[in-house]
């Protein structure tokens, strides 16, 4: 018996090696279109790979994955990130939680899974085929299984119903040079969101010399991934700078008032906000009254401040590329799959996993555990058909 997976990424080895180590009789050829395997694999995380992650302060997979989290949930009963954790560990790659839960290698090298990969591969006598890329499944006719891995962006294939591709972790470009002199400016709790819609995401946001970065909107962007490509990428964008209601803003903006009413405004920050921050929001709220002391604030500027502090809104000019993690949405669709084999409904034998399913999570090693899953789900699959 004989399988072919279409794709040298990170589905396709743990296809592979899962497949070989299931079933030693089946044969497996790993096809790639460029030189190199396993690229996106070694420039993730900075290059450390963020492979995982814990879990722990996820209560619904809709938070993580925007698309594919019901399909998720099914397959994580088969094979969890807790499955993935211990495969890796028992593959001789030594893991490490981080306090922000991602997962990553102790050697702090995505080489370390790379070569843990190859190693297996070669061991298990998998064949890899580089600068080969198969443009039909009629060149595959010899081979009983066909599993393809082609990560995010791939051009559909005959018979097997696709969604469009658009990019699903971005940042924002604002016009706005006040806000670039920012640069570097991080806040660790705030909370991003696109006025008018259900789109919103909190965390750390930095400010960049283009506009805005950091888990918060990269997060937004992945919710909002197919609204922002059907505007363009031109949208309004709102941020929360304290991640407060406005109710408890107001209140501690008096509390300052009361308690500092000889100090300038600039020289007291709010929930302790970054200081630059801090003057760029009294200067584009206040103006020329940004020089004040507290105790000469109006009500009036104490609803404009908590307004700012809690409504302060932008303009999105157009998204930039998150580093070298280029991710997508859309693929191909969950409905022309089995969603217990991954199975093609239309093409039988012929498998999907990873990104080249509408699958897509937001940053923190859970598009790799999308990966992990599904190419596990699909070895057992092809395992068992046989």
């Amino acid at each position: 018996m004989r399988t072919a997976i279409i794709g040298g990424g990170a589905a396709g080895f743990f296809l592979a090696i899962n497949l070989k180590e299931m079933m030693p009789t089946m044969e497996v050829t790993i096809f790639e279109k460029s030189k190199k395997v396993l690229a996106k694999v070694e420039v993730s995380g900075g290059g450390r790979c963020n492979c995982t992650n814990s879990f722990a302060e996820v209560s619904d997979l809709s938070q993580v994955y925007p698309r594919g989290h019901r399909l998720m949930k099914r397959l994580f009963k088969t094979f969890d990130y807790h499955d993935a954790y211990d495969w890796f560990e028992k593959h001789g790659v030594r893991l490490v939680t981080q306090d922000d839960e991602c997962v990553f290698p102790v050697s702090q090298d995505s080489h370390t899974i790379i070569n843990t990969f190859l190693l297996y591969a070669k061991r298990l006598g998998v064949e890899i085929l580089t600068e080969r890329k198969i443009t039909s499944l009629d060149e595959l006719k010899d081979y009983d299984y066909i599993a393809v891995t082609t990560g995010g962006g791939t051009a559909s294939m005959a018979g097997v119903p696709t969604i469009e591709n658009v990019p699903s972790l971005f940042t924002f470009n604002i016009e706005d040079e006040a806000l670039h002199a920012l640069m570097g400016t991080v806040v660790e709790e705030a909370t991003a969101y696109i006025p008018g819609t259900k789109f919103k995401a909190s965390g750390p946001l930095l400010i960049t010399h283009w506009g805005m970065s950091g888990p918060a909107i990269l997060r937004l962007s992945s919710y909002a991934a197919r609204e922002l490509h059907e505007h363009l990428y031109q949208m309004p964008l709102a941020v929360n700078w304290c991640s407060r209601k406005d109710a408890e803003v107001q209140t501690g903006l008096q509390n300052i008032m009361a308690q500092h009413p000889q100090k300038q405004l600039a020289t007291i920050r709010p929930f302790n906000l970054p200081t630059r921050l801090w003057n760029y929001l009294l200067e584009k709220t206040l103006g020329e009254r940004a020089q004040y002391r507290w105790q000469h604030l109006t009500q009036k500027d104490l609803n404009r401040l908590t307004n700012c502090l809690c409504n302060d809104n932008y303009q999105i000019a157009g998204r930039a590329a998150f580093k070298d993690e280029f991710v997508t949405c859309g693929g191909v669709s969950l409905s022309a799959v089995d969603a217990n084999t991954l199975e093609s409904k239309d093409l039988p034998c012929v498998f999907f996993a990873g990104e080249v399913l509408d699958i897509d999570g937001v940053t923190g090693g859970f598009n790799f555990q999308a990966a992990w899953t599904t190419a596990y789900i699909v070895a057992q699959a092809i395992a068992r058909h046989h």
